[in-house]
């Protein structure tokens, strides 16, 4: 693995959706004052792809429609590792599970807790979103992955987090309709309103937006799923240019 803290890294973040038919809310925390990124924010869980999420074998894989968005622009084969990414940092930094239950003899390194559970990762609850790539000059960078699951899927108590490790603090169910009160990262903001225009909607999205940012401006784009070189009628004409 490169040691370049300023290299793009592949990144998987989980929204956990309770209560869409009521009163919709997400499971977020607080990064550490002392984190070198997005210190003192309030988060979905999320972080990196490591190289053992890639030897993970899902117990049910993700649905086709997520699967063929990821792979417009994701590496070939890239998926599953980004899909098991998201179950592994939603386990490690809430303790709740996504899985079927199953016993899994030989975990691959840093899946040994989750496998303890009695649970094999399943993807299939799992819609793919939004995607974002971190702007430049930011102390660490992320092409991230943003995954919407209902809070129903979990197979664990959605109010317990005593399995969580210390990455996040404050772990809680934030109403949508309050989730502005907190101290939030601009792209999370970005996302909550596509999650909030959408929170009665259990259909994937037919197009999932992607805010691109290189060296010297920003794009929104729309990512559709379609085969390569198949003309992309859902993106929109205009795209939102936010210069540098």
């Amino acid at each position: 693995m490169s040691s370049d803290k300023t290299a793009i890294r592949d990144a998987a973040t989980v929204i956990v959706l309770r209560d869409r038919d009521s009163r919709p809310s997400v499971l977020m925390g607080q990064r550490g004052a002392a984190a070198a990124f997005m210190p003192n924010k309030f988060v979905f869980p999320g972080g990196a792809v490591d190289e053992a999420d890639a030897e993970v074998k899902l117990a049910a894989p993700l649905p086709a429609a997520c699967a063929a968005r990821l792979a417009e622009e994701a590496p070939a084969g890239r998926a599953p590792a980004l899909a098991a990414a998201a179950i592994r940092e939603l386990w490690e930094e809430t303790g709740q599970v996504l899985g079927w239950p199953g016993k899994w003899p030989n975990p691959p390194e840093g899946w040994e807790g989750f496998a303890e559970t009695g649970h094999r990762p399943s993807a299939s609850a799992l819609q793919f979103v939004f995607r974002a790539i971190t702007p430049p000059g930011r102390p660490r960078r992320f092409d991230a992955r943003f995954f919407l699951v209902d809070a129903e899927a979990l197979k664990s108590d959605p109010d317990d987090f005593s399995a969580a490790s210390d990455e996040l603090s404050h772990l809680q169910w934030v109403p949508l309709d309050e989730v502005r009160r907190f101290d939030l990262p601009f792209i999370t903001e970005v996302v909550l309103a596509e999650i909030t225009a959408r929170a009665q909607d259990r259909r994937a999205p037919s197009s999932v937006p992607f805010f691109r940012n290189d060296d010297e401006e920003s794009l929104f784009l729309r990512l559709n799923g379609r085969a390569p070189g198949t003309p992309d009628e859902t993106r929109p004409k205009r795209q939102l240019r936010i210069r540098r």
